[in-house]
């Protein structure tokens, strides 16, 4: 080990003797800069990774390391010094390994002076460290195979030259072997067999952030075979001149065999998968515990089977094996449940009819374009999750992820494949269970109450529905396998006991159904388990296929594992103006959110409704209030006895709204809510919050070209979309903890009332940075010319404002001691009877169809949420295209923030964890150009230094060795 030592210590400083290293570690460093900073763009790219550096490494290094290594033994060799070496006392092998630690050693130096490229992206944005460390780890593997290629050919020439060439070759064949120049010719079967020969192939599944053993071992054994051939080629030239012995043909044999090993272990380790470790933070290559709970919870066969084509797009094909992989991990974590399927339709007419006529899967065109042709590829790229009778397609869009690169040529990803699956899994075995027994998983019995009246204080239309309702809950009670009982109850027995306990646990109240003749009566409906208590609401239309709907969507909201339902309200759209087309202007589209919905429906059902009945549907676990626009007193009361009944409201929605078309307009907007909400102990006030840390506006720019002004779109800061990071999202809350970034759009600050909210857990989720500042003006076209740091003028003290919050409590009814709104228009509506009109029996069925129960619930139970975010545009359409224009791919931070908001309220945070895992979600702080400029000149400097430090470093090693030596000829 100490002539090992001593060797590669000897061939290190030899390095230095000349300008071989600091022609290597220059170049490394000039290349690695360039490509980061300018041929990868990484500020326009705008993502916190150091995917810039690794992409380009497996090309440098096979130039870099083949300059390094061809003198290593060709220099020997021309100047004679070869045979003194082979025949001194120190082993061949001996030799052989420690030029290759001296050549590694310096290839890990040179990548040590990179590390401040790491802490800077660290520095701009949430760097993930895990494919850092696998990307260097790669690269000292990657280099440790091409530098034993090196040597080998070293040995075999005494032409540095040639050695060098030789190197690029060979290195360079095991590049291109993997490349997609190569697999592309291919299909993914093929071509994934040719990744695994693939020097650079293996190089990026470790820079993902995977430190497969296989990948590992793959660079070691190209280690050890060419490490092993330069053995004996030295070992030849020993005997050169010589008779052949025995022991010659040993070598060979020896030799042969260690090479076949080296390959063999390769074969067998391939049916290894297990033997690797996930270095990334969230763990986004590995099954999460969410998706391995869901698997648990099967209880029929699953299939899942992948579509893929043979032969599809370039940029798809790399991403079937990662597909692949983790499917099998599905396979695994189900055993037996769970069965995988891979097909290729195209290679079976009845695999496409399949493919076709169930799961409505059909090929999609791809163009594709080479240096020689061009065409179109019909291929498969699709997932079906199918579980009972239910199933769910999952194409190339749900599973990918694009962004726009500056020189045209997008870059593809998985975009959370894992997310998509477990996504799909869950509401195919939902929507499954739905269709069955409501009572098969319930994990407790639940009991039924109802607190009616006696038959005489009852409107006709209740006398009948009492009846229906013991009808139908016997039918339920027969069926549940005595899980489910019920009882009558009235209130007002024993005194009225009863009801003071009503009143007091729940807010409930006598109710009327007449304004003219208030007679009071009880009829109320309530479940109950385990602690657990869902009021059931009595449906709009009195009759016994909506009360038993009714109580359906109570019990499956007390069931785990039901699809839930989201009532969602959205701003009514604007009436067309034709006048504004003969005009040529753009017709107003308000806002609309389509995109939102769409994800929303992959997890929930969706119903969207106008409120107008004042009532919301009784199926309805969660009501989603998208920029309400001017509710009405019937509305109002829809959203207020919702939430008595213990629900969650959420809301979207300030004083202002923006409208985008031509240019940005700004104008007043009233949601109807402002009252409410300050009966709640909130307030919106009425201006926007603009912060100097925001993401970009594309704005366009005049530029004078001669004597012609043209004008360009570039993206600038914009100081009414403030970027919320770190500690702008709350940690307390799992709606923002695990989001990462999220933009708010035209957002106001909001108030809390404490003395109203005292008693109310209140979770405050969004603040903006503490530079920000308010302003009231409706105009929110930025003025760089005037201000040209932000566009806008900065007002008054800068600090922090809370703009969105959860409250989890008891809440009073803003109807609280007021006419139920029902009634006073009933009463409106309603005519004085006219006997001489006749027919009096048809008006009394008509009457009866009217019966409107008029109950107020005073108050709600606890469990009660309002989730307020002061925004009326940050998840509309129009604001998620303008925002997606500047992050070059698709921006979801809105939608993760309403789906968290949705499970968490919902009490289902199973995939909270796993959906902000998205590829392209770690984007860098947004900075000024001038912040840019500093940070790239700041990574050139400390570039430099890191040189200035290793020749400090080896200027004292070598004045060291001077005294050494001084001290020795003292003595002599």
């Amino acid at each position: 080990m100490a002539k090992l030592m001593t060797v590669s210590r000897k061939e290190f400083n030899s390095f230095f003797a000349s300008p071989a290293a600091w022609l290597f570690l220059g170049m490394f460093l000039i290349v690695n800069l360039f490509v980061v900073f300018w041929g990868e763009t990484f500020f326009a790219r705008n993502i916190a990774d150091l995917k810039p550096l690794f992409s380009w490494m497996p090309l440098l290094l096979i130039f870099l390391v083949a300059a390094l290594t061809m003198r290593s033994w060709a220099e020997e060799r021309r100047a004679g010094t070869l045979e003194s070496l082979l025949t001194c006392p120190i082993n061949p092998i001996t030799l052989i390994v420690g030029k290759f630690f001296a050549s590694l050693s310096l290839v890990a130096l040179a990548l040590l002076l990179t590390t401040p490229l790491a802490l800077t992206v660290a520095l701009l944005g949430p760097l993930d460290w895990g494919p850092v460390l696998g990307g260097y780890l790669a690269s000292l593997f990657l280099a440790a195979a091409y530098i034993a290629i090196g040597l080998y050919m070293s040995g075999r020439t005494d032409n540095p030259i040639v050695s060098l060439i030789l190197t690029v070759i060979v290195a360079g064949a095991f590049y291109v072997l993997g490349s997609s120049t190569i697999t592309t010719f291919f299909g993914h079967r093929i071509g994934g067999i040719l990744e695994l020969f693939g020097s650079g192939s293996r190089f990026d599944s470790i820079t993902r952030g995977v430190f497969d053993i296989r990948d590992i071992y793959y660079y070691l054994s190209i280690v050890g075979i060419f490490l092993t051939l330069n053995i004996f080629s030295m070992e030849r030239l020993r005997w050169a001149g010589n008779v052949n012995q025995p022991s010659h043909k040993q070598w060979g044999w020896l030799t042969g065999l260690a090479i076949l090993n080296f390959l063999l272990a390769n074969v067998w380790l391939s049916t290894v998968g297990w033997a690797r470790i996930d270095l990334t933070q969230d763990n986004i290559y590995s099954l999460s515990p969410a998706t391995k709970q869901l698997m648990q919870q099967l209880q029929e066969p699953l299939l899942i089977r992948g579509y893929f084509s043979e032969k599809s797009h370039p940029l798809l094909e790399p991403l079937v094996p990662q597909i692949k992989d983790l499917l099998e991990e599905y396979q695994v974590a189900g055993a037996d449940k769970v069965r995988v399927e891979f097909v290729d339709p195209h290679t079976s007419q009845a695999l496409e009819e399949e493919a076709a006529e169930k799961y409505g899967i059909h090929p999609v065109p791809f163009r594709m374009a080479s240096r020689y042709q061009s065409g179109v590829v019909n291929s498969y790229f699709n997932i079906v999750v199918a579980y009972g009778d239910q199933y769910e397609s999952l194409s190339f869009e749900d599973l990918i992820e694009l962004k726009a690169q500056t020189n045209g040529e997008p870059e593809v990803l998985l975009k959370n494949p894992e997310y998509a699956i477990s996504q799909a899994l869950k509401k195919v075995a939902n929507t499954y269970q739905a269709g069955g027994d409501i009572f098969a998983n319930l994990d407790s019995p639940l009991s039924f109450t109802a607190y009616i009246s006696p038959e005489q204080q009852l409107p006709e239309a209740l006398v009948e529905l009492s009846h229906e309702l013991k009808k139908v809950l016997t039918e339920f009670q027969q069926s549940s396998e005595g899980k489910f009982a019920f009882q009558f109850v009235d209130p007002d027995a024993d005194g009225g006991a009863v009801a003071q306990q009503l009143a007091k646990d729940y807010g409930f109240g006598p109710q009327i159904a007449n304004i003219f003749d208030p007679k009071p009566f009880w009829f109320y409906m309530l479940i109950k388990s385990k602690g657990e208590v869902v009021s059931v609401p009595l449906p709009s239309e009195l009759n016994s296929m909506e009360l038993k709907s009714s109580i359906q969507a109570a019990v499956q909201r007390m069931t785990p594992g039901y699809l839930k339902t989201v009532a969602v309200v959205t701003p009514p759209a604007p009436q067309d103006n034709p006048y504004m087309a003969q005009m040529g202007m753009m017709p107003e589209t308000g806002n609309t959110y389509r995109l939102l919905l769409e994800q929303l429906a992959e997890n929930v059902r969706i119903k969207e409704t106008d409120l107008q009945n004042g009532q919301v549907s009784p199926d309805t676990d969660m009501l989603l209030l998208l920029a309400p626009d001017s509710l009405n007193n019937r509305q109002l009361f829809a959203v207020d006895q919702f939430l008595m009944q213990g629900g969650t409201v959420l809301v979207t929605t300030s004083p202002f709204d923006v409208e985008i078309s031509n240019s940005l307009e700004a104008n007043r907007h009233q949601s109807g809510l402002k009252d409410w909400l300050a009966h709640n102990g909130l307030t919106i006030e009425e201006k926007m919050v603009l912060d100097p840390q925001n993401a970009s506006l594309p704005v366009p720019v005049r530029r004078n070209l001669g004597p012609i002004s043209v004008n360009e779109i570039q993206m600038m800061p914009y100081p009414h979309f403030p970027d919320i990071r770190n500690t702008g999202l709350s940690d307390q809350s799992p709606m923002t903890a695990s989001l990462g970034q999220l933009t708010l759009n035209w957002a106001s600050p909001i108030e809390v009332d404490t003395d109203k909210n005292k008693t109310r857990e209140v979770v405050q989720l969004l603040h903006s940075s503490s530079k920000s500042w308010l302003s009231d003006s409706l105009n929110v076209l930025p003025d760089y010319v005037k201000n040209p740091d932000s566009g806008f003028k900065q007002e008054g003290t800068p600090q922090s404002y809370l703009m969105a919050l959860a409250i989890t409590g008891r809440f009073d009814s803003w109807f609280k001691g007021k006419q139920s709104p029902l009634l006073e228009e009933q009463a409106q509506d309603s005519a004085p009877a006219d006997d001489s009109t006749g027919n009096s029996g048809k008006e009394e069925n008509k009457q009866k169809e009217k019966t409107v129960v008029g109950s107020i619930i005073d108050h709600s139970s606890d469990s009660a949420r309002i989730i307020l975010i002061a925004s009326n545009t940050f998840a509309s359409d129009s604001v998620i295209n303008l925002a997606s224009q500047g992050l070059g791919s698709l921006y979801t931070g809105p939608f993760e923030f309403i789906q968290n908001g949705v499970d968490w309220s919902l009490g289902d945070e199973s995939l909270m964890t796993i959906r902000s895992r998205a590829q392209f979600a770690r984007t860098l702080v947004p900075m000024e150009h001038r912040t840019q400029l500093f940070w790239e000149y700041l990574n050139y400097a400390l570039a430099m230094f890191g040189l200035i430090l290793v020749w400090l470093w080896r200027r004292m090693g070598q004045r060291r060795k001077q005294a050494y030596y001084q001290e020795i000829l003292a003595e002599v």
